[in-house]
């Protein structure tokens, strides 16, 4: 390259950052589920509920309390006693299987708390799942809100699951759930970010021609 290329080929590159800084791709979250259970029966709490919107109860069953009955956190609308009234503690599986793009990345969270009755009585606990891409278990030791950010290797497609072990009718209350997905920011690739400075730079020289024409003419 000249002198003079190398030159504007600097220029150009400080514009083409620039440029890049301005129109390069935002990653946006996509919310694949988000649920916290008060639109569920009318906002009428009831024992042993299954008509979930978003969720099969496959196993055992789940008390849908709160609103006053049961009411263990006034104030927070209905939620969900995953070991329900029947000695049989619930498995709650999300009715949509989620498909998952290689290398998104995953934000699950969702609140977990112990009923204030049976703090550390029983076997209170529960694997949460998300198919090959998440399992954890959880204890009334982990309650509060709990988030976990993970990224997916390969396209995945998976329910998400709550499975209480135990069975005497008081467990660890669910709320609050939320799965999104993030698509990471795409990167130029190093031919197209070439392409760009070599243009800027024939932009620049350009320009810088019919400059000095004009002052040939007013002189």
């Amino acid at each position: 390259m000249t002198a003079k290329f190398l030159t504007l080929f600097a220029i150009a590159a400080s514009t083409a950052v620039g440029f890049l800084a301005v129109f390069s791709p935002t990653s946006t979250a996509t919310v694949l589920l988000e649920d916290n259970f008060d639109n569920e029966n009318g906002g009428i709490p009831t024992i042993n509920y299954s008509d979930f919107a978003n969720w099969d109860v496959v196993e055992g069953s789940v008390d849908l309390i709160g609103n006053g009955f049961a009411d263990f956190f006034p104030g927070n609308g209905l939620y969900l006693d995953l070991d329900g009234s029947t000695f049989n503690a619930g498995t709650l599986v999300s009715k949509a299987a989620f498909m998952f793009d290689s290398n998104q990345m995953v934000e699950l969270s969702f609140d977990l708390l112990g009923e204030n009755s049976v703090v550390g009585v029983g076997n209170n606990t529960v694997i949460v799942s998300l198919g090959s891409l998440f399992e954890e278990t959880f204890s009334v030791a982990d309650t509060g809100t709990i988030t976990r950010n993970f990224t997916v290797a390969e396209l995945t497609t998976a329910n998400l699951v709550f499975n209480h072990a135990g069975g005497d009718q008081g467990g660890l209350i669910l709320d609050s759930v939320m799965l999104s997905v993030e698509q990471p920011e795409s990167v130029p690739e190093p031919s197209s970010l070439l392409a760009v400075l070599a243009f800027s730079a024939l932009g620049i020289d350009s320009r810088l021609k019919r400059k000095r024409q004009q002052n040939r003419d007013w002189q």
